[in-house]
Parts: structure tokens; C-alpha cells; sequence
């Protein structure tokens, strides 16, 4: 058995009502996001639990975020710090544009039947659904990771990672070509140089 990663594109159908608490969620996040990525770069290799204890209750009043929201918001902007610094781009602020949001399994967010509960300024969103051809991967027992929150074009996604066990593939040992030709109906090889000729003929 091995572990295989895959990301499931979920398109959500909120109401007109809580399409404006998505995208006021969506707002203040990315002000959120820039304010942290600011405070980051003038102290640069600050670490998370540093940057919770100066930050936490300051974000939480000053924006009005809920726990779980705010420490989402500092491992994304560290995250993305972490980035810049492993590709070897030198060190300069990061700003956030997207309209995007990280939500925490069980924590964040969860999946009841038919919806998505999603953590919102305004508290849980109970938003219906639609997977697009991920139905099995999406229903297979996985572990679900942290999702992210998407606007686009005034549409909504939320891309879940799925993990899941699957059975390893066997080795091959014994590796055949097959050639399709004019002349004869086909031609095998291996990579022992055996050959083999089909003429078609009965």
C-alpha cells in the first residue's frame, strides 16, 4: 500500500445571501493576509509561535477573525515566506491579491450529505455542492486535508486535498513493444531482443 494525493475541485452554489458573507470573509482574509505579510518581512525569520503570540489577539480585534481563521492566516503567509526563501528568490514582502482563504479540516470546514459547512465572519455557511467526475476519489474513505477557498470570476471553489491508501503497482520485469505495421500484422520485441513476426495469414 502507498499514500497518493489528490485534489478535488468542488464548485459551490451559495445563495445570494451568504455570497455576501463569503465575499466579505474573502475581503477581509486577504486585508488580513497583507497586514500579517507586512509585520513579516520587517522581522524576517520570525517563526509561528512568535508570530501568534504578537499578532493573535491584535488580528482578532483589530479585523474581528475568529481563532482557528487567524493562525490559518499566519501559516499561509509563513508558508509562502518558506516558498520564496526554497525556490532562491531573495527576500522581499509577499503581497496577497487573490480573493482565496485556507480552511482547516473539521475545523473550518466539514462535509454533511449534499453541503459544505464552511467557517465564516458571520459563522457557519451550510453551501450545497458539486464535484465534476470526482465522485469516487472524493468517497473513497480519504483523509481530507486543508482546503482552500476560491473566488473566481464570481464563482466559488473550494479545492479539498484527498488522501487515500492504494495498492502498490508490481514491479515489471518483462517489458514487450508491440509494432503495427504494413508488411506484416504486427511485430513484438523484448528487451532481450526476442523477436516475433504476425503476418495475419490463417
Amino acid at each position: 500500500m502507498k499514500s497518493i494525493t489528490i485534489t478535488a475541485k468542488v464548485k459551490l452554489y451559495p445563495t445570494s445571501e451568504q455570497m455576501i458573507i463569503l465575499n466579505k470573509t474573502l475581503s477581509v482574509i486577504r486585508d488580513v493576509l497583507n497586514f500579517v505579510s507586512a509585520f513579516v518581512f520587517g522581522q524576517e525569520g520570525i517563526r509561528y509561535l512568535e508570530l501568534n503570540h504578537v499578532l493573535y489577539y491584535p488580528v482578532r480585534q483589530q479585523f474581528g477573525l475568529r481563532s482557528q481563521m487567524t493562525q490559518s492566516v499566519f501559516k499561509t503567509v509563513l508558508a509562502k515566506y518558506k516558498s520564496m526563501k526554497s525556490n532562491g528568490h531573495p527576500f522581499s514582502k509577499v503581497s496577497f491579491r487573490n480573493f482565496e482563504y485556507d480552511l482547516v479540516w473539521n475545523r473550518d470546514y466539514s462535509i454533511s450529505g449534499q453541503s459544505i459547512s464552511l467557517n465564516t465572519l458571520s459563522g457557519r455557511l451550510h453551501i450545497p455542492f458539486e464535484l465534476k467526475g470526482m465522485e469516487h476519489w472524493f468517497r473513497s474513505g480519504g483523509h481530507f486535508g486543508t482546503a482552500k477557498l476560491i473566488r473566481k470570476n464570481r464563482k466559488y471553489y473550494l479545492h479539498i486535498p484527498v488522501t487515500l491508501e492504494v495498492e502498490s503497482m508490481n514491479i515489471l520485469n518483462h517489458i514487450v513493444g508491440i509494432d503495427l505495421g504494413v508488411n506484416h500484422l504486427a511485430v513484438s520485441f523484448d528487451e532481450e531482443g526476442n523477436t516475433r513476426f504476425f503476418s495475419g495469414r490463417a
